[in-house]
């Protein structure tokens, strides 16, 4: 009881931006991270796929900008935290099983590529993460989403190496591992060309290169990444 009193010290609650390429376990590694730190998991992948999924049921074509704009406008798309990952309500209704599909994953990366689209996500996604103690994970957070992010991670591995894990992580899936890898390629060239907020790493994101590391070496060292920052923030 002697510390009665005396100022607490806190750790000040950041933003902790995840970026990278499709197959890279960002997913993985976010989720992992809001847990220790008990922050909100916010996917971004998670949003896109839920707007491409509308456009799907509501024949919206996936080359049509000003459609699928206002078809965002329209939508309301939540996450809601659960002990075992976030559900993903459109509307209202959870699509959360439905959104791991191949083709609302194959028209998330098509619908992703309208600059309307990214600005009315990027909004949206701002708005979540105000106020710090979020991780957020996706495509162009640490360059566009929140270019101030106390800790920005780029995290990759080789095409082959995310294609496997891919391919390993849908078993149920008929296409052959070999087409994975095909549109995992193709997909990057679409994430990386794009002209509204290409998937590049931020000049001062640290780099993870996950091709030969274990999933365990991956959170070790975002963790180290992260205390060492939390450690410098410490307010009274």
């Amino acid at each position: 009881m002697g510390d009665r009193g005396e100022p607490r010290l806190q750790r000040r609650k950041i933003v902790i931006a995840i970026d990278g390429p499709a197959g890279s376990g960002k997913s993985t590694l976010a989720a992992l991270l809001a847990k220790r730190y008990n922050y909100v998991n916010i996917e971004t992948g998670a949003m896109y796929r839920a707007l491409a999924l509308r456009a799907i049921e509501r024949n919206v074509p996936l080359d049509d900008a000003d459609s699928l704009a206002a078809l965002a406008r329209a939508s309301q798309i939540e996450l809601v935290p659960q002990p075992e990952g976030n559900r993903v309500l459109l509307d209202g209704a959870d699509v959360t099983e439905r959104l791991r599909s191949q083709d609302v994953t194959d028209a998330a990366s098509k619908v992703s590529v309208h600059p309307a689209v990214r600005e009315w996500m990027v909004a949206s996604q701002r708005r979540l993460g105000l106020g710090g103690g979020v991780v957020m994970e996706g495509r162009d957070i640490g360059t566009k989403v929140f270019p101030d992010a106390e800790i920005k991670i780029f995290l990759d591995a080789a095409p082959e190496v995310r294609g496997t894990r891919r391919f390993l992580q849908n078993p149920a899936s008929e296409a052959p591992a070999a087409a994975v890898v095909a549109e995992l390629h193709a997909r990057d060239q679409r994430d990386r060309a794009r002209a509204n907020s290409p998937l590049v790493a931020a000049p001062d994101a640290t780099v993870i290169d996950s091709t030969y590391l274990t999933l365990d070496q991956v959170v070790a060292r975002a963790i180290e990444l992260v205390d060492e920052k939390l450690d410098k923030l410490v307010t009274k």
